[in-house]
């Protein structure tokens, strides 16, 4: 089926969530979740996968294990898209794309990057573009100060202290939320943020690290 939205009762079903986060609310509206929530961003997915990437969605349960909040369910819904990400919740739509937490590895090669002239330089460029766009371009667990073997005045000091970097962009609640405009603010989302995405593929790429040093 083609992707029409989400209807006002995917909204209500987290807000439902949100008050009464048990396996009996859970269970109640099941039905909900399933044909609602669930069914339209899988049609949403099949629909920029030819673009963008596969799409895959989450699972709807927390880890619980080392977290003080033992709520079992989480009150979004998100999903990947190729190197995007997509969240629905009774606040609304959200999108992202980018690195948000970087293993040892990729950040040595982010800061030597954001440190050169030329790929740095390239950065700035690509971040003021992004918040130029209406793009929300953030840092993740950002220092207080600079990195060990970097100066506190380097010209591109902001975003060597990020230890991480993505591109966001926030959409309230409101009545395009349950038409196909829905997928058009992900699009025009997901291709405002290549230039970022490009050169973190460019210039940081995966870790090459074990698992366990990550």
């Amino acid at each position: 089926m083609a992707f029409k939205g989400w209807p006002v009762e995917a909204l209500e079903f987290f807000e439902g969530l949100e008050i009464d986060n048990s396996k009996a609310y859970w269970q109640r509206n099941k039905t909900v979740y399933e044909t609602l929530v669930r069914a339209p961003m899988e049609e949403l997915l099949a629909e920029l996968e030819p673009e963008f990437g596969e799409g895959r969605i989450f699972r709807p349960y927390r880890d619980i294990r080392f977290s003080p909040d033992k709520s079992p369910y989480k009150t979004f819904m998100g999903a990947t898209v190729g190197d995007g990400y997509v969240q629905l919740s009774a606040r609304g739509l959200g999108a992202g794309s980018g690195m948000w937490e970087m293993a040892p590895d990729q950040l040595d090669r982010y800061r030597q990057a954001v440190s050169d002239d030329r790929s740095g330089r390239e950065l700035e460029g690509i971040v003021a573009k992004a918040r130029a766009a209406g793009l929300d371009a953030m840092g993740h667990d950002v220092l207080k100060t600079a990195p060990k073997g970097y100066p506190k005045d380097h010209p591109r000091i902001e975003l060597l202290r990020n230890k991480g970097l993505i591109a966001w962009k926030d959409w309230p609640v409101g009545a395009w939320l349950g038409t196909r405009r829905a997928k058009d603010r992900v699009i025009t989302f997901l291709r405002s943020s290549r230039p970022l995405m490009g050169w973190l593929n460019a210039h940081v790429g995966p870790s090459r690290l074990a698992e366990h040093r990550r």
